[in-house]
């Protein structure tokens, strides 16, 4: 039956869906001012690139996986019209559209961590990999209960692992398949010299990549709100918990990172991380610690991984996004408690089980996919386009064609 709180409902998922597919601008611009001047067009075509494949993966495969709905079918059937299980006015076209924008968040994700030595079409082909089979298998078993584990954690600890808007299902999933992907690839060179000191590469360009913080910041409302998928469970909550986790972020990275503006725009990031799993259960206030926390973890961590491991997460999407994610998965634990302002009905052994174990899924995940890659095509440019840069090894063009010929 055609209604108009049904058609509101379609317009709120689309509107949710078009945010967050203007999220991906901003990985874009975030990876193009982090990046140096030599490898700006190729984070630009890759995000793009990387959408449009995750498309493809997630229509013909992905979201039949994880939902059980398959689209190879009339068009009268999937937009709910003649009889076939899809829900009337085209909602479950727009629910996947909304979920697809998700789930191309993992390759994007993963490029910030391999950009400026990673090969174009093997990422390509994880991609599709990724985000056809190995992520909508996690997203359906939190988000759809498959394999009956949520139905064992709700049994075992009382309560089934929460997560509203994807700390875990997303972003530490993306966060640990990056770790494996760069741990694989190694550094960039002249990033470490053979005695181990660290050189440094400075960003290309802080009004890119703050316009790339910005544009997630503002597209985030729409991950994170519209995550309830219908007006009637819409709650203002969430939007007030994503703002304070979002300040607590930059006050934190600030702080941690002494006035550092890649750390201030990132921390801004890493604070609405943290928040999507508690959004909906969690205080204001109790949303402004997790982000204070996750603004400091992730300069802590990005430090620590740069210069001490010496491993070479150009974008530090391991700390943004895996460590920040996971210790959002367990916030919800804590601060979703009635005894801290919460809204209860959360389990904190439910969210370490869920959160390490989904952790630990992803890190595999990333370590096979990309080990297989890189053992039967290689997944890093020669050393001589890597000199030359990305932009005119694989695309054949710069980021200022006019100014570049006319130097020559």
């Amino acid at each position: 039956m055609n209604t108009p709180a049904l058609g509101a409902d379609v317009f709120f998922v689309l509107v949710g869906a078009i945010l967050v597919f203007a999220m991906h601008g901003g990985f874009a611009f975030l990876e193009t001012g982090t990046v140096r001047h030599k490898n700006q067009v190729n984070a630009l075509v890759k995000i793009l690139v990387d959408f449009a494949v995750s498309t493809l993966a997630y229509f013909l495969i992905g979201f039949s996986l994880a939902y059980g709905k398959t689209f190879f079918a009339s068009a009268a059937v999937i937009a709910g019209i003649a009889e076939g299980g899809f829900e009337p006015q085209g909602f479950t076209l727009v629910k996947a559209f909304f979920l697809l924008t998700f789930a191309a968040a993992i390759p994007a994700i993963i490029s910030g961590g391999i950009a400026e030595r990673a090969r174009f079409y093997p990422q390509l082909i994880a991609t599709g990999i990724l985000v056809g089979f190995f992520y909508p298998l996690f997203e359906g078993i939190v988000w759809n209960a498959n394999f009956g584990i949520q139905d064992w954690m709700a049994a075992t600890f009382g309560v089934a692992f929460h997560d509203f808007a994807g700390s875990v299902v997303v972003h530490a999933v993306g966060g640990w398949i990056a770790l494996g992907a760069v741990l694989l690839l190694g550094a960039r060179r002249g990033r470490y010299t053979r005695d181990g000191r660290v050189m440094g590469i400075p960003p290309s360009s802080i009004p890119w990549l703050a316009l790339g913080s910005w544009m997630l910041c503002v597209g985030w409302f729409g991950f994170n709100v519209m995550s309830a998928q219908s007006l009637q469970n819409m709650t203002g909550l969430v939007a007030a918990n994503s703002l304070l986790a979002m300040v607590g972020g930059i006050l934190g990275a600030l702080v941690v990172g002494r006035n550092d503006p890649g750390f201030v725009h990132n921390g801004a990031l890493a604070g609405l991380v943290a928040v999507c799993a508690g959004s909906d259960v969690m205080h204001p206030f109790g949303s402004l610690v997790v982000g204070l926390v996750a603004g400091s973890l992730f300069v802590f961590a990005f430090t620590l991984c740069q210069n001490r491991w010496k491993i070479d997460d150009v974008l530090g999407v391991w700390p943004l996004h895996g460590l920040c994610g996971l210790w959002g998965g367990i916030a919800c634990g804590i601060f979703g408690q009635e005894a801290l302002g919460g809204l209860g009905g959360v389990s904190l052994m439910s969210q370490i089980v869920g959160t390490l174990g989904g952790s630990l899924y992803a890190f595999l995940t990333g370590l096979g996919v990309y080990g297989v890659l890189k053992a039967t095509m290689g997944i890093r440019m020669s050393p001589e386009d890597e000199h030359i840069g990305a932009d005119l090894a694989i695309h054949k063009i710069g980021a200022n064609p006019e100014i570049e010929t006319m130097k020559h």
